[in-house]
């Protein structure tokens, strides 16, 4: 029996433009900008000699057929093994599926990574990483998500593409913020992919306030551009227009994670308890609170010392 363990963080993005027109899809992914979370994806692999190829996969101990994404990812490295194993992958997965928070695109990074790890493949991180994003873009479950998990923070994502092919800007936080998320419910990222109206908008304004942020680079910036996004795309629901009223009226800067039905806002830990208060008004599952996974020179600030996908 082998077996590896890997992390990789949460996501949410705040505002983005589409780039996937073109045949290699190392080169397609996004430009735009978010911020990883110290809340993720923890997975486990186990492998065991057989007969002939067997998948499983579990996420939170429940058996699934619909992580697509996972299963793309574990095909294309087990490709790579000599003879044939049972393949269980267990996902642990620390914040709601499908409200925005990255979670398809942190499973399959750390799988890639465990995988990698347990078939002792030896592969660079880059190199696991851009077989995730592959997967992400093919499945059409996310674009830019891959290389901002990979590496962690918040970060610009200045040129499209895979780790390795894409580029990045870190903005340092100095363990100073959180983010804050109140999820009501799952959108489609591939329906909105899809859509050439929604496409047509998002692409109205990703590439402008990328530069907007470029010479600007400051957390409440981020959020002010990601409101105006948000705004302009027009998937604001009822239920998140509720709550961004009453966080407008008391000047916290909120807005919708791309994409999910949900309000978030990286703020100060000062100012948290005070969103807080507001979101528990609210009828919704629960609240996820969670710092940023970056490198952080103090290491009473935050838990983690080292940033993005990484094996545990």
């Amino acid at each position: 029996m082998r077996s590896a363990s890997a992390f990789a963080p949460g996501h949410i993005t705040g505002f983005f433009k589409i780039c996937d027109e073109l045949e290699n899809p190392l080169m397609n992914g996004s430009r735009g900008a978010g911020v990883s979370l110290s809340k993720g994806a923890r997975t486990t692999v186990r492998l065991e000699p057989a007969t002939s190829s067997l998948l499983e996969v579990k996420i939170n101990g429940c058996i699934t057929d619909s992580a697509i994404v996972s299963e793309h990812v574990a095909k294309r490295l087990l490709s790579e093994a000599k003879g044939n194993y049972k393949t269980v992958v267990e996902h642990c997965i620390e914040v709601p599926i499908g409200v925005g928070m990255g979670m398809s695109g942190a499973g399959a990074l750390s799988l890639a990574l465990a995988l990698n790890d347990a078939l002792d493949l030896g592969w660079s991180k880059e190199e696991v990483a851009q077989v995730a994003h592959i997967a992400e873009v093919e499945c059409k479950t996310g674009l830019g998500t891959i290389i901002a998990e990979t590496y962690g923070g918040m970060e610009i994502r200045v040129k499209s593409g895979a780790p390795d092919v894409g580029e990045i800007m870190k903005v340092p936080l100095r363990g100073e913020y959180v983010v804050v998320c109140l999820p009501f419910g799952q959108i489609s990222t591939r329906s909105i992919l899809t859509n050439e109206l929604f496409r047509k908008r998002i692409n109205e304004l990703g590439d402008l306030f990328v530069q907007e942020l470029l010479s600007k680079p400051e957390p409440e910036e981020f959020m002010i551009l990601s409101r105006r996004f948000a705004e302009h795309v027009g998937l604001i629901t009822e239920r998140v227009r509720g709550v961004l009223e009453e966080t407008d009226d008391v000047g916290l800067l909120c807005s919708m994670p791309m994409f999910g039905e949900a309000v978030f806002s990286l703020l100060k830990r000062g100012d948290a308890k005070d969103l807080m208060t507001i979101l528990r008004r609210h009828q919704a599952p629960s609240i996820s609170v969670s710092e940023i996974d970056e490198v952080v020179s103090n290491i009473i600030l935050a838990e983690v010392d080292e940033a993005g996908v990484r094996l545990i």
